[in-house]
């Protein structure tokens, strides 16, 4: 069963990454082979389980948002701090994925098993913690201490979306600015650190630094709201996670916050039943679920939203000349909105 509306505008039903892909895939070469050096130990088991999530098919949008900036920002090709920082940014967002699947009880990560299920909890959380360390020694070894500023601080602003989740977690008090401050934490807010540091290491100056910043952060929310979106009807494949997942565990997104606020008093009880008491959640009530939010359009106006995030974004590289890398990121963002089509 599908209920995840189509998306309005054509155009978007052809965006592609592939333009990011391919200007920055030379540097992207340098970034993965030193994924690999840094992914490195002696303690056999830490390579092996960064090396299941690492080879496990994501598209490493976040490193290659950093290296775009950076060279949009005329950072020099022969450089190497970009790539430095495109590999801290990959780590710690290999991290995160290590100990959300920890937190969250997760089986599956990206159609394969998820870390846990193979090694154990005790070793993601400690392979997450290993490649989190090696992401800042080589934050520390470009010796921008304002990078270093502005990727530490990300990573204590993930940490406490991760908690604030954990308090806003099953209970369908949670309100649409919580769970906004939520997805700004705990993922926007890396998306938004990945494309400041370039023209940080660029010398630019501060309305670029900014403008890259708002393009991250604006785009983060959007990327976040169509997972929402798609846990309720898109398609394992699209999502990278079983979908339903977020139902099975017990998130309150933002479709659960509008289906229920918009819900009568039968329907609201449903959602208190499966989301609070965790009582009877099946196929079938997720079946059930998905009819109220497309009863109420809680989908659309979750991807409504996420335009609108999208838009922004967008609106964001007016800084910047036009030019390849540019409309490469304009059409990253059509392409991560489009995936709800």
């Amino acid at each position: 069963m599908s209920v995840v509306p189509s998306l309005d505008e054509t155009n978007k039903s052809q965006a592609s990454i592939q333009p990011l892909i391919d200007l920055v895939k030379s540097d992207m070469g340098r970034v993965n082979d030193l994924i690999l050096e840094k992914a490195g130990s002696d303690v056999e088991m830490i390579p092996e389980v960064a090396k299941h999530l690492i080879d496990s098919g994501g598209k490493r949008l976040r490193p290659m948002l950093t290296l775009a900036a950076a060279n949009m920002c005329g950072y020099g090709a022969d450089e190497i701090g970009h790539v430095k920082l495109a590999m801290a940014v990959e780590f710690m967002h290999t991290a995160t994925l290590l100990h959300d699947d920890v937190v969250d009880e997760s089986d599956m990560r990206r159609g394969k098993l998820a870390a846990r299920m193979l090694w154990g909890n005790q070793a993601s959380v400690l392979v997450g913690d290993f490649l989190l360390g090696q992401a800042f020694r080589v934050m520390v070894d470009v010796g921008s201490l304002r990078a270093l500023d502005v990727l530490s601080t990300a990573a204590c602003v993930i940490a406490e979306g991760e908690v604030l989740q954990l308090s806003v977690a099953q209970n369908m008090a949670t309100t649409t600015e919580d769970y906004m401050k939520v997805i700004e934490s705990k993922t926007a807010a890396l998306f938004a650190a990945a494309c400041e540091v370039g023209p940080i290491l660029a010398g630019s100056g501060e309305d670029k630094i900014i403008a890259m910043r708002a393009y991250g952060m604006e785009l983060g929310n959007a990327f976040q709201l169509i997972d929402d979106a798609l846990d309720y009807g898109g398609s394992a494949a699209a999502l990278g996670k079983n979908v339903g997942d977020d139902f099975r565990e017990g998130k309150i997104t933002l479709p659960v916050i509008k289906a229920y606020e918009r819900g009568d008093a039968e329907e609201q009880a449903f959602w208190k039943r499966v989301m609070e008491e965790r009582k009877d959640v099946t196929d079938g009530a997720l079946d059930f679920a998905m009819g109220l939010m497309k009863k109420s359009n809680a989908l659309e106006d979750t991807l409504e939203q996420a335009r609108n995030h999208g838009a922004a974004a967008i609106k964001a590289l007016d800084a910047f000349e036009d030019g390849p890398i540019k409309s490469a990121l304009i059409d990253a963002v059509e392409f991560c909105i489009s995936r709800a089509h």
